[in-house]
């Protein structure tokens, strides 16, 4: 039974909505509706100028509407009055086939269909910065190896334990919180749930961090590499695949070599095929290739991925094979779309079973010291427009994930990549003015 958005605002005190929906850029779009209004927006939706976000329109585009989905709905922890829900573009009553959310349930769908339940889990980091974004917010977080740091955690106590205590509110199973291998960044770990519930709740927390950093005069941010010698923000996904009950994970064979399934095996396999091309997505911004591809930081390693490779309980590969069932894809990072993120491992996740792709052979050493022993493997993309190329190359995951939506990932994503091209910076001069 569908949830009455009406009735859930009277019986919850909600005087408004927020009607919420992802672009293409991983831009969150919202509109503020009054409770009395949200009848009406259930059954017609928001209306927004797609042409205004991050979406291949143009202004003379007819009216996109936002149609909430009142089984994402959840209420502010930190302000009860309102409610945050994510939508589904509709334009001319027709899906908007390059619009994330819809890309997702696109291929959950087809993934039922095929009897897989497709489970995943996000480890999305984050640094907690001064509200002008120039540096971290703790001047006393400076040890050489910050990670697990228990000082440098309850200095930050206020933020993370009021968020932690939300996500508890809310029922997500939160377990764990901790200072990451970076001064001033952090994590904060939820239990894993179907695809699009985890993507759902990925886009809310980035929001909710945001919020509660901004409430406490501090700013958050999730970029890739926002500041030159430290770790990263990464965002690794954890995956398993079910059957359509949700209650026997078919990725689990604790006969098989790591506990993984011959299914699991072609899964990873997809994701091995597809990697380099799948960056673009995972990894959807010029920064991201600062962490990927990042030398040595002040801790020691980047804990970033450059080579297609993967493992067992190593964290050196791009994946992971951490206990029976499951494996962890180590390559997305912070500036990743919560949406696209999980609809992209499944489009080559599926690829894989059909085509009962082989993962290759599974390296047990430490890339970072010994990767030059590895010959046969491909090296991730060096930057943003090789990324591209190999996903526009890729004409196998563009059909999977939509061609429509590939089309319009790639054109706007390849005009930013013009636009950084064009700017003129400070080491061009500082590497190029005495010529």
């Amino acid at each position: 039974m569908t949830l009455d958005l009406a009735a859930f605002a009277k019986d919850k005190g909600i005087k408004y909505f927020m009607i919420s929906y992802t672009d293409l850029f991983a831009g969150q779009r919202a509109k503020l509706v009054p409770a009395q209004a949200i009848a009406g927006m259930q059954e017609e939706g928001a209306g927004f100028a797609g042409f205004a976000t991050w979406l291949d329109m143009t202004p003379a585009h007819p009216d996109l509407f936002a149609v909430p989905d009142p089984s994402s709905v959840i209420q502010l922890p930190w302000k009860k009055e309102v409610a945050w829900v994510a939508a589904d573009c509709m334009m001319e009553g027709e899906l908007v086939a390059q619009a994330p959310r819809n890309v997702l349930k696109k291929l959950v769908r087809r993934a039922e269909v095929e009897g897989m339940r497709v489970k995943t889990g996000v480890e999305a980091e984050f640094f907690l910065i001064t509200a002008d974004g120039s540096k971290i917010s703790d001047e006393y977080d400076t040890a050489e190896k910050p990670c697990y740091d228990q000082q440098a955690v309850m200095r930050r106590y206020d933020v993370i334990a009021e968020i932690c205590d939300y996500m508890l509110e809310l029922g997500w199973g939160a377990y764990q919180n901790d200072h990451e291998d970076a001064n001033g960044q952090f994590e904060m770990n939820w239990e894993f749930d179907d695809a699009l519930k985890t993507a759902d709740k990925h886009s809310f927390f980035k929001f909710m961090v945001k919020s509660i950093a901004e409430k406490h005069g501090l700013r958050a941010t999730f970029m890739p590499k926002p500041f030159k010698g430290l770790t990263g923000n990464g965002c690794h996904c954890h995956v398993s695949v079910w059957d359509n009950d949700g209650k026997t994970n078919v990725f689990a064979d604790r006969q098989a070599e790591f506990g993984l399934s011959a299914e699991g095996r072609h899964f990873l396999g997809g994701i091995m095929k597809h990697a380099s091309s799948l960056a673009a997505i995972t990894n959807p911004t010029v920064n991201s290739y600062k962490r990927i591809n990042a030398p040595r930081t002040t801790s020691g390693a980047t804990w970033s991925p450059n080579t297609v490779t993967w493992t067992g309980n190593n964290r050196t590969h791009m994946v992971r094979v951490p206990g029976p069932g499951r494996f962890e894809l180590r390559l997305p990072d912070g500036a990743v779309n919560p949406y696209l993120l999980q609809a992209i491992i499944i489009a080559a996740g599926l690829d894989g079973i059909r085509n009962k792709a082989d993962p290759g052979p599974h390296h047990d050493i430490d890339m970072y010291a010994e990767g030059h022993l590895v010959k046969d493997a491909p090296r991730l993309p060096l930057n943003l427009l090789d990324a591209l190329r190999a996903y526009d190359a890729d004409e196998g995951l563009k059909e999977a994930i939509g061609a429509e939506f590939s089309a319009a990932y790639l054109k706007l994503k390849q005009q930013e990549w013009n636009s950084y091209c064009s700017h003129f910076t400070q080491w061009e001069r500082e590497t190029t003015l005495d010529v």
